[in-house]
């Protein structure tokens, strides 16, 4: 699908170019979702610059994801998609900054791309450019991140919670239920962390840029304030990674010493039982011979009796030692 935005006095208007037309010549932003080969070379054609394939928005090296070519600066940086969702993902976006025009191209649907379409729909400033909107959307995926970020420290605060102060009346919480969920957890703020890192490598070669855009003090002064703001994101979502596998190995270690709590109980019982069960075994035997209990009239109650004191002697010495 391919989307130019064009201003209209003080919003930025959005219009759906259908297959075989240009886009406005006055846009400032054309959004790529899924281009189709006729949308790339229209693209092409528009803006006199090469629009990268899927396959080449994918590539991680650095050489491959920010570079200038015939004029136009490439940026690509990997943005969250689906955080809300069961199956939060990573994509690649691309950001092409030419003739103070911004192209777009992704395939997939981050929220931040709704968010400033909508905000730019409302208003914007009589004066905006591809720059503009580039710095709207990079605002917008790092507020995004933070967002994410605080909703994963709050549930897995939660989680602590359960784990080290469960309530008295409510169930216990099911180890499987917590596993899996500091699972999730740290499966999404490693990717948010891979964001951050991705969108800092972003700015760096846009504040190297902006010298030669000649780009003003004020750009350059919030173009500051987004790395300030990456870095410390980068480093909350280092704090919750470790946070997350130290619940992890006390949850494990909890598991662990209520499994030697059970295997106590059994080695305990096994040896309370172990005497009893030789004392029946020799008078079990039936040897007349030499076996004076069976002729006696209390040697069944005495077999009795010798079981039940060498039950309770081991049970009394556990006591003595502090073992139960």
């Amino acid at each position: 699908m391919l989307s130019a935005y064009t201003p209209n006095g003080t919003s930025l208007e959005r219009t759906a170019v259908e297959p075989g037309e240009a886009p406005p010549h006055a846009a400032v932003w054309i959004d790529l979702v899924s281009p189709t080969v006729q949308e790339d070379k229209i693209t092409e054609q528009f803006l006199g610059i090469a629009v990268p394939t899927r396959e080449e928005m994918q590539e991680i090296e650095v050489s491959s994801r920010l570079y200038i070519e015939n004029g136009g600066r490439y940026m690509t940086a990997t943005l969250m998609c689906a955080s809300d969702s069961p199956t939060p993902k990573t994509t690649p976006v691309t950001f092409i900054l030419s003739s103070h025009r911004l192209c777009t191209v992704r395939y997939d649907e981050p929220r931040p791309f709704a968010i400033v379409e909508h905000k730019l729909a409302r208003a914007c400033s009589p004066k905006v450019s591809g720059e503009t909107v580039l710095m709207d959307l990079l605002d917008a995926v790092i507020d995004r991140s933070a967002d994410i970020l605080e909703r994963i420290g709050a549930e897995v605060d939660q989680v602590s919670h359960s784990i080290f102060e469960p309530d008295d009346e409510a169930a216990p919480p099911s180890y499987n239920d917590v596993l899996k969920a500091l699972g999730r957890k740290g499966d999404l703020t490693s990717k948010v962390r891979e964001s951050q890192v991705s969108v800092g490598r972003l700015l760096s070669f846009l504040a190297h840029e902006a010298e030669v855009m000649k780009w003003t003090k004020d750009m350059r002064a919030q173009l500051q304030s987004m790395q300030r703001d990456v870095v410390s994101l980068t480093d909350h979502a280092s704090y919750l990674s470790n946070k997350v596998t130290f619940l992890l190995d006390a949850m494990l270690g909890v598991v662990n010493i209520q499994q030697n709590a059970i295997i106590k109980i059994f080695s305990i019982m096994a040896v309370v039982f172990m005497p009893p069960t030789l004392v029946a075994s020799i008078y079990g035997m039936n040897f007349k011979g030499g076996m004076i209990e069976l002729e006696w009239e209390f040697g069944y109650p005495w077999a009795l009796f010798l079981m039940v004191v060498v039950a309770v002697v081991p049970l009394l010495v556990f006591k003595w030692k502090k073992w139960l």
